[in-house]
């Protein structure tokens, strides 16, 4: 599907919710190899959520970057990891809905904070990118983003390697000041510099904000650039419930965060962590009723 076309189609795009703490309600958190090892766990994730009426469906392919894969030892192919993760995807799509293909950080710092070069950031992100579009994805989706360097590097690999739409979205650590990354990036620094950069959308997601908090930052992207803005925050703020990390936000809160997101400028909308297809059939069915 022409993911373009849905966004000239569509004034709001909803997107699914979390992947990683669904899979650890099947004993699978942490497991960078699930869609190799445990495809019917992830498959079944995949088709909840497309029967809550999401737009599009996400990649179970985050940080299945080559640099990610060899320093945190995950011990898989780079290349079977992420089609096998595709075709989960595509599977459960079933030609109705667009399928992005997830992306994230490295996880490690360039320099000079950390010990990797740009050129090293750069061809892991741009081969995984590869893999991705060849595979058969309608768009490709960077996303938990909390180096501003490392997203614009994101977005440049990307483009190196495809025509296809980039989504790029940030984690924010707050709100006030202008919204700030843990980095101290600002939310209108993120934006006016991941547009220059030639993303087709830009926003959040994931984080430190709930619902309520997101739409703040939001309207500062709106007010920024001129492209479709994401939100996709977390369900509410985490807690640490007996060494486990919890969210508590319910379904209907969750909604009504989400739709102050649509009121400050949000198109395309979905959840990150703690999410659950019925936290996106309640998005779906309030965004339904504006």
């Amino acid at each position: 599907m022409d993911f373009r076309q849905l966004l000239k189609d569509k004034q709001t795009v909803l997107l699914d919710g979390a992947m990683g703490t669904q899979l650890d309600k099947h004993g699978l958190m942490g497991r960078g190899s699930c869609n190799l090892d445990a495809p019917d766990a992830v498959l079944e994730i995949h088709q909840a959520y497309a029967r809550c009426g999401c737009d599009a469906l996400t990649t179970n392919t985050l940080t299945m970057n080559r640099l990610y894969i060899e320093t945190h030892r995950v011990g898989v192919d780079v290349r079977a990891v992420n089609r096998a993760g595709v075709e989960l995807a595509r599977q459960a799509a079933d030609g109705n809905r667009c399928v992005l293909g997830d992306m994230s950080s490295t996880g490690q710092l360039m320099e000079p904070y950390g010990t990797f070069k740009e050129p090293d950031v750069r061809a892991a992100l741009a081969e995984q990118a590869a893999i991705l579009a060849g595979a058969g994805v309608d768009a490709l989706i960077i996303e938990t983003m909390f180096d501003l360097r490392e997203a614009v590097c994101a977005v440049r690999a990307c483009k190196e390697v495809s025509t296809l739409p980039v989504l790029v979205s940030i984690a924010f650590q707050t709100d006030k000041n202008g919204g700030r990354t843990v980095m101290g990036d600002t939310a209108e620094q993120c934006a006016k510099k991941l547009t220059e950069a030639g993303a087709d959308a830009v926003g959040a997601n994931c984080g430190d904000l709930d619902p309520c908090q997101m739409a703040n930052v939001v309207a500062i992207f709106a007010s920024a650039t001129d492209l479709p803005i994401i939100a996709q925050p977390n369900a509410g703020k985490p807690t640490l419930v007996d060494d486990r990390t919890v969210f508590k936000m319910g379904w209907t809160a969750y909604a009504e965060g989400m739709a102050k997101c649509v009121e400050g400028g949000a198109r395309i909308i979905g959840g990150c962590c703690g999410t659950t297809p019925e936290h996106i059939e309640a998005v779906c069915r309030q965004i339904r009723q504006t």
